[in-house]
């Protein structure tokens, strides 16, 4: 009989569980507490999308586009890709669904994304993003704001002091044109210097060179003229209007005049928190404001400011958090007695007691269960108990036991959590289990 082929994953996904997953999750849940906290609704938009919008948006000259999109044809003969981005799918979400009236919005999304790319450290081709936007607000205050959201995210996943924010300013669109065609006549000088990539990139994205990692590319882009010497008034106002934004929030920041987007609808503000704990990988969270892309887009000429970040990346700098706590683990004894757990197991839950049930082994390993997942109680139910219609409840801390009435659960079960709290934040001396659980 020929053997059955076993099923591999793909190359560039992976499987995430464990101690992998208790890093991810916390992450997200983070984001989810934080983004709340500064007003950001969540969104939801699709995973894949008509290809034209990312090749209008992110530029069909860009790697992205050109080499790492998953796009195919469906059945239809249409063009689809799976998004490499959240960005550009939500200003197409914006333009259609007409969520003009709604501006300014304060926005935030995550889930998967897709670039066929090579995998390495931290980088996948099927991750994991999380992302906030501010659309419809031109002012400085709306890349203050983001930044803020962006530090304090970083802030409560105990990674700030690893991470450094690096900040620019791309002007606005004449200071962009200016020193635009002042680049192009740098480069053009040294054409003969330059790698394959950056000729390319001389004639629609010139900017781009100036972040090469080409060797050759080196001295030249560390030669060429700055952006500051080609700012209008009002650019370098703006940029002045955010950066002290950022002092009176608390916002640690150091200027990197080399960091640019190479597309024409990016202005003023650019941005990456960066970290020397992932090799090559440094960029852990990174945006920019981008007024001219839903304009771009066909859409009414709209201002915006994002970022996203990779929650895998974030997910390696954080600490394992602790295990989910567990209040109580029911252990049932017998047939008759899994039967009844199951109701005790469902009320409890039903209370909000967090609670799991051991129900292989015998006693020794069903507790040994119990105080491996870290449970505060156990509820143990045999036929002893079921005939005096009872439970004993076991502190797996103390090792205490007492009986308690079975028609007390789950309230006596979150009376005793209840004041378990208390002493834990009071430092007040509770009467002993027995004491508290003794059938009256």
């Amino acid at each position: 009989m020929a053997r059955i082929q076993t099923p591999q994953r793909i190359r560039g996904t992976q499987d995430i569980a464990f101690e992998e997953q208790r890093r991810f999750a916390h992450v997200l849940d983070t984001f989810e507490r934080v983004r709340r906290l500064y007003c950001f609704q969540r969104i939801e938009i699709p995973v894949f999308e008509d290809t034209q919008v990312f090749a209008r948006s992110i530029g069909e000259t860009t790697d992205v586009v050109s080499k790492e999109m998953y796009s195919f044809e469906d059945r239809s003969g249409d063009s689809v890709t799976l998004r490499p981005e959240f960005t550009a799918g939500i200003a197409r979400a914006y333009i259609g669904n007409g969520w003009q009236q709604h501006a300014p919005m304060k926005i935030a999304t995550s889930g998967p994304v897709f670039r066929y790319e090579r995998p390495q450290k931290g980088r996948y081709r099927q991750f994991h993003q999380i992302d906030a936007e501010v659309i419809g607000a031109a002012e400085p205050a709306a890349d203050v704001e983001l930044l803020a959201l962006a530090d304090q995210l970083l802030r409560e996943l105990g990674i700030a002091d690893d991470v450094t924010l690096q900040l620019n300013t791309l002007g606005d669109a004449e200071t962009r044109d200016a020193w635009r065609a002042a680049l192009v006549e740098h480069f053009q000088g040294a054409r003969g210097e330059l790698s394959e990539d950056s000729l390319a990139r001389l004639d629609k994205n010139p900017l781009r060179i100036l972040d090469s990692k080409d060797p050759r590319d080196r001295p030249i882009a560390d030669s060429a003229p700055g952006i500051d010497d080609f700012l209008t008034d009002a650019a370098r106002d703006f940029f002045g209007q955010v950066t002290a934004g950022l002092d009176a929030a608390g916002v640690a920041w150091t200027r990197n005049d080399r960091l640019v987007r190479g597309l024409d609808y990016y202005r003023h503000t650019a941005f990456e928190f960066v970290t020397d704990r992932l090799g090559a990988q440094g960029t852990v969270l990174a945006g920019g404001r981008y007024d001219g892309l839903i304009g771009s887009l066909g859409g009414p000429e709209t201002p915006g400011v994002g970022w996203a970040a990779g929650v895998e990346r974030l997910a390696m700098l954080i600490d394992e958090p602790n295990n989910l706590a567990i209040d109580a683990v029911v252990v049932p004894i017998g047939s008759a007695a899994e039967s009844q757990a199951q109701g005790i197991v469902a009320a409890l839950r039903r209370a909000d007691v967090t609670t799991d049930m051991a129900f292989t082994g015998n006693m020794k390993r069903r507790l040994a269960k119990a105080n491996a997942l870290g449970a505060k109680y156990a509820i143990i139910l045999g036929d002893d108990e079921l005939a005096k219609d009872v439970v004993v409840v076991k502190s797996l801390s103390t090792g205490q036991q007492a009986e308690m009435r079975r028609n007390w659960i789950p309230q006596g079960i979150f009376d005793l959590l209840f004041e378990d709290e208390l002493a834990e934040h009071q430092c007040q001396t509770l009467a002993p289990l027995a004491e508290r659980l003794t059938p009256a």
